[in-house]
């Protein structure tokens, strides 16, 4: 695995020793930040939605899509995961690639968030839970319960193909793309 855009392009990351973390592909990483850089027009989204942005990685796992935000010019990133493996390829991934004033590691239950203090709310979220068990629609519900999510928020929630996936309200729907096994969902938090 290696970040595939910004100023960090090109630099590995270290994958995982057990199958209890699924990555997200180097391929599908790339087409998720150039549907953000320049697919969202169509829905009122103009720019890049990245720059800038404060990055909420659910399920971070390798970290590695907080990792690409930061190195395609996100301004912070939280990364929330239960794992041990998951937080020691983090924090490994972070002391590496020198991220430690713009990122901070949560052993945390994604489904469980609680509120968002100290931190302020988040412009962009990842959620990308184990496939199958409904964890990133619950996970999304407790970000918005939490006040994790700010208004116009963009969430990217990566699920196994061919499952229904429903945003809890008011999250709404942008898009949808098959992606191999999986599928991606883009949902933004309306500002209104």
């Amino acid at each position: 695995m290696r970040v595939v855009g910004g100023r960090l392009k090109g630099r590995v990351l270290q994958g995982p020793r057990s199958d209890a973390i699924r990555p997200t592909s180097d391929r599908l990483r790339e087409t998720i930040f150039n549907i953000l850089a320049h697919g969202l027009g169509k829905h009122g989204i103009e720019g890049d939605v990245v720059t800038g942005a404060r990055v909420l990685d659910l399920f971070a796992g390798t970290g590695a899509l907080a990792i690409e935000a930061l190195s395609r010019g996100a301004a912070y990133a939280v990364l929330v995961d239960e794992g041990t493996e998951a937080r020691g390829l983090q924090r490994g991934h972070v002391e590496a690639l020198g991220l430690g004033g713009i990122c901070r590691i949560l052993r945390r239950d994604a489904t469980k968030l609680g509120p968002v203090t100290p931190f302020e709310p988040f412009t962009l979220a990842f959620c990308d839970p184990p496939y199958g068990k409904g964890l990133g629609e619950r996970a999304l519900r407790s970000a918005l319960d939490g006040g994790w999510l700010a208004p116009g928020a963009i969430v990217i929630l990566e699920e196994r193909a061919g499952l229904e996936i429903v945003l809890p309200e008011p999250l709404v729907r942008l898009d949808q793309r098959a992606a191999g096994e999986g599928q991606i969902l883009i949902g933004m938090l309306p500002a209104g």
